[in-house]
């Protein structure tokens, strides 16, 4: 089966304003929601910004900042989660 966009829903997301860093969770089409770590939206000189690139390795200011949300991502995939 082909990958088919439309099926790909970005559930919920949060941005590290310091770093750039996104992390959200993710579903595609009936599938189980994930967590996607990454891309990084990164700042151009005039505040503008760039195309998103890879996370690549997280620095310590990125794990301080997933620590922080961390409880609440948790509970958003508990949420979207199906009952079994």
């Amino acid at each position: 089966m082909a990958y088919d966009p439309e099926k790909d829903k970005v559930l919920k997301k949060w941005k590290c304003e310091e770093t750039g860093l996104l992390v959200s969770i993710n579903r595609y089409g009936d599938g189980e929601p994930k967590v996607q770590i990454g891309p990084r939206i990164l700042l151009k000189k005039d505040g503008s910004e760039r195309a998103p690139v890879k996370a690549g390795r997280l620095t310590m200011e990125d794990l301080l900042w997933f620590y922080d949300i961390i409880d609440e991502v948790k509970d958003e995939m508990a949420r979207q989660a199906r009952p079994e």
